[in-house]
């Protein structure tokens, strides 16, 4: 424990030193637990980012229904996952350090009784701290990290014995967590949160004028997979002189590179932040929090970050719209669920502007929504958003009584 104490206290004089310079008070008020807490227990959800949060909407909505006497506030890394948060009514905030002092503030602050952890985050003085039930929803423990934890000694078994109930994202992290210690009653259903995906309906209008068998998109590119995209576009053009792109970056401040690199191949463009008429033959989605607006309008999507080291994106939303999927080699992010679509031929792989532009064409006509209908079957969860619910809702202290 000495170890993780020296690295977090370096990791969090870091942090604050940062935002001290950038003056940044209420994110340094929320790092040490000093921001305004609400009054009454609650239960404390925790995600990385907005990405994870988003994964775990269905699970807190039925939270909210099942238990209304147990608020929940949640904390996360970005300050994006916390306006997201607040977007859906919940009290949210940036993540307190996992220092024994702020964590102490925390949890007695906000009355905490119960924490839930999202994917791999698992920080020690949360979990042996915390008054109530620790739970893992979507627990991830890659081989690297289960290696990383021995640099602790004893300090990763001390805490998952802590640990009253685990659901892993898929059979491996199941394994390496009862290896590493987890005792067998705390191994709950191992369900991807991500495969819960639900599509939404969206308070603002979609563009107006694609062709869903026409339109194919690019979702959640980063830099140098642009280039790739635009080229293989101008050549499935040729045999579909029809065909729509919509460009969706990662980082919508990428967005003016992007209408450059374009406009450079002879190509028109329109930028939806700008609110351009999208008839367009790019059409830039430099936009947050509209990526069903696109899958909705795309019948082909190719699948970003998996052309460049970022290890890619989710499979699983543009799967539930029913697209056919189209993805680069590095899959690292989802492999569980890259290696059910690549058994079940279910998407097609992809290394270059020409293999792209192939299977764009591979895809045209009804082969398009066939290939879109095998993908949606072959990532459907096991177990439902209700079921997840209902098995951690058993570990959750009773309301009180009036």
């Amino acid at each position: 424990m000495f170890l993780y104490r020296l690295l977090v206290s370096v990791f969090a004089a870091l942090v604050l030193g940062r935002l001290a310079l950038r003056r940044d008070w209420p994110a340094l008020r929320d790092r040490l637990a000093r921001g305004a807490a609400d009054a009454g227990p609650h239960l404390w959800l925790h995600a990385a980012s907005n990405g994870e949060l988003a994964s775990a909407r269905p699970i807190l909505d039925a939270l909210r229904r099942a238990r209304p006497d147990l608020p929940i506030v949640i904390t996360c890394n970005s300050a994006t996952g916390v306006r997201l948060a607040q977007s859906w009514g919940l009290a949210a905030r940036l993540a307190p350090l996992d220092l024994w002092w702020v964590t102490r503030r925390f949890l007695r602050n906000w009355d905490v009784r119960a924490h839930v952890a999202m994917e791999s985050e698992l920080w020690p003085h949360r979990v042996l701290r915390c008054p109530g039930p620790v739970l893992i929803m979507g627990g991830r423990l890659s081989e690297g990290t289960a290696r990383g934890w021995r640099l602790f000694g004893g300090l990763q078994r001390r805490l998952l014995r802590r640990l009253a109930w685990v659901s892993a994202q898929d059979d491996g992290s199941r394994a390496r967590y009862r290896d590493a210690g987890l005792p067998d009653g705390a191994a709950g259903p191992v369900v991807d949160l991500k495969a819960l995906y639900v599509p939404q309906a969206m308070s603002d209008p979609a563009p107006a004028g694609f062709d869903r068998h026409a339109t194919w998109l690019a979702a959640s590119t980063h830099e140098g997979e642009d280039a790739v995209v635009l080229d293989a576009h101008l050549a499935a053009r040729a045999a579909e002189p029809g065909l729509r792109l919509i460009l969706a970056p990662r980082h919508p401040h990428r967005a003016s590179d992007i209408a450059a690199l374009a406009q450079a191949r002879g190509l028109s463009v329109a930028r939806r932040s700008l609110g351009e008429p999208p008839e367009a033959d790019v059409y830039i989605a430099d936009t947050l929090g509209e990526m069903p607006l696109f899958y909705a309008l795309a019948g082909r999507v190719f699948i970003g970050g998996t052309l460049t080291d970022r290890g890619g994106h989710t499979p699983y939303e543009p799967a539930a719209y029913g697209a056919a999927l189209i993805h680069g080699p590095d899959l690292r992010n989802f492999r569980a669920p890259f290696a059910r679509l690549s058994a079940a031929e279910a998407a097609l792989p992809v290394g270059d502007a020409q293999t792209l532009a192939a299977a764009l064409a591979q895809l045209s006509g009804q082969a398009q929504a066939a290939m879109g209908a095998k993908a949606q079957a072959t990532l459907r969860p096991e177990a439902d958003a209700e079921t997840l619910t209902n098995a951690l809702v058993q570990w959750l202290p009773p309301a009180p009584r009036a």
